[in-house]
């Protein structure tokens, strides 16, 4: 509107010719005549009156024609039908076209291009979007960008692809970039620590997308934050607001920041050679310094001057002591009162068999904790299979079966006789794990208390020589009344059987056992 009134100004007031006003203007004659054309075909002259804004003026000059009647008239298509159908699989304009002109003649109805122009039109006036301000020191903005960058092993030649992570203040776009392996929890965790290390602070909110290690259940309204996520977030004291799924325009200054990253960072690097994640990582570094030393296209200053103006002074500080990163997995207490981490058992109080605790993995420690209070804790062990067992923590009838040991029961046979010493020594070396035997050199225990040492003793050489050296054994003679019977066998009577060639198991006696 400016031009066309400073148009008028000219052919009205100065009297100048159109090629003159083209001059003066930076438009073509003929253009100059549409104008003034149109100027005059609206009964406008120069000055304009008061009443008449730019938004009249354009209406008088620039008015579309009013549609003409009968066969001639366009037949308007339904946008908001159209819309909504669009979100089906597999529905495309140019069905929705072809579907639209059905019955009306080509001069009723609108060209697919034109059909194309005008639902873009008007989806364009269905939604405006709201340019979002950044307080200083409030956001945080992390994702990863969708380009990798090749490390070659040097001693395999594999290729690997290793992510990049990317952080960006909201209020001064100051950005934080670096490679990792992978996207698990880890490094996902370590990249915040790390890109809050280089902020020098820590900011009120951290604006993450919905990926795995963020998010373990997405929702619009209440996502349930991943809890190794959540714990590494009550460390720093920051709170985490993923975006909403599907939402890209929640965290723009991660998808402007993974951009620029890209494009000023990974696209430099694309003719390099990396051999270790070290040395990709110290190229990025110094690229990143580059990047928000750079100064912005229609702002003053750089990164770097708005971050120490507006961002620094607002950050909050670092903890005290370095993150140390800590998985948290939520598992049931099982029925022998110990949870797993990692392929290793560690006990937990046996009152807490079947319910829900936490368990707070360090790379030293394991803490158990049970309705937020630390109920357990271990020195981390790395022994696959193994228990790591407190006996505070067992039952009083697990305690007194834990002050058992072979070398215990070993001691206690020998002081009855060399064929209860037998018999125990076979029960602890015959089984996969000596524990095993523990329960069968108990109940010899309980045998000894009912029929004393001298009938153990006795029964135990007759279980011996039988081939039979087992706790049923040993109970079968003692309650027939065979361990007072003479063990040699009468004359004429074959040799009996002896340990050495009996197939070992409890059920088998060997004949010698019949006489």
């Amino acid at each position: 509107m400016r031009k066309l009134k400073e148009l008028m100004r000219l052919k009205f007031e100065a009297r100048l010719t159109h090629r003159q006003i083209g001059r003066s203007l930076g438009l073509s004659p003929g253009t100059v005549s549409s104008y003034a054309t149109k100027v005059s075909e609206a009964g406008l002259s120069w000055p304009l009156p008061e009443e008449l804004d730019d938004e009249a003026l354009e209406s008088r000059l620039f008015s579309a024609p009013a549609p003409r009647g009968g066969s001639w008239a366009k037949c308007q298509p339904d946008f908001p039908t159209l819309h909504q159908e669009l979100k089906r699989k597999e529905v495309t304009l140019q069905l929705l076209w072809e579907e639209y002109r059905e019955g009306l003649t080509p001069e009723q109805a609108y060209s697919y291009s034109q059909y194309c122009v005008r639902y873009r039109g008007w989806k364009r006036r269905l939604k405006r979007s709201m340019r979002l301000s950044h307080r200083a020191g409030e956001k945080m903005f992390v994702d990863y960008a969708g380009s990798t960058a090749e490390v070659i092993d040097p001693t395999t030649g594999e290729v690997r692809a290793a992510n990049i992570f990317v952080a960006v203040l909201g209020a001064s776009s100051y950005t934080y970039a670096e490679a990792t392996w992978t996207q698990t929890l880890p490094d996902w965790c370590g990249s915040h620590a790390r890109a809050f290390e280089y902020f020098g602070g820590v900011p009120i909110l951290v604006i993450p997308d919905n990926l795995r290690s963020a998010v373990s259940k997405a929702c619009r309204y209440d996502p349930d934050l991943n809890p190794t996520y959540a714990q590494m977030a009550a460390y720093f004291a920051v709170a985490v607001l993923p975006a909403r799924p599907r939402k890209p325009k929640d965290k723009s200054k991660a998808e402007v920041g993974v951009q620029v990253v890209q494009r000023w960072i990974l696209a430099r690097l694309r003719h390099h050679t990396f051999f270790s994640l070290a040395e990709l990582n110290a190229a990025i570094a110094a690229l990143l310094e580059d990047l928000n030393h750079r100064p912005f296209k229609r702002l003053p200053g750089s990164r770097r001057e708005a971050f120490e103006r507006l961002d620094r002074p607002a950050l909050r500080p670092l903890p005290a002591t370095a993150y140390c990163y800590t998985e948290v997995k939520k598992v049931t207490v099982y029925i022998d009162y110990h949870v797993e981490v990692d392929g290793h058992y560690y006990s937990v109080p046996h009152r807490l068999v079947g319910q829900k605790v936490e368990t707070h993995a360090s790379a030293t420690a394991v803490t158990v904790i049970h309705r937020n209070h630390p109920v357990a804790a271990h020195a981390r062990s790395r022994r696959h299979g193994g228990f790591t067992t407190l006996g505070e923590h067992m039952p009083r009838s697990h305690r007194e079966h834990a002050r058992w040991s072979p070398g215990r029961f070993m001691n206690w046979a020998a002081d009855i006789g060399t064929a209860t010493l037998a018999v125990v020594r076979h029960l602890l070396e015959n089984r996969p794990h000596s524990e095993h035997g523990y329960r069968s050199c108990l109940g010899l225990l309980n045998l000894h208390k009912r029929y004393g040492a001298e009938r153990l003793e006795a029964a135990s050489r007759r279980a011996v020589a039988i081939g039979s050296p087992t706790r049923k054994s040993v109970l079968s003679i003692l309650e027939q009344g065979l361990d007072k019977l003479p063990l040699d066998p009468p004359d004429g009577a074959p040799e009996q059987t002896t340990l050495a060639f009996t197939p070992e198991h409890e059920n088998v006696r060997g004949a010698a056992y019949y006489h």
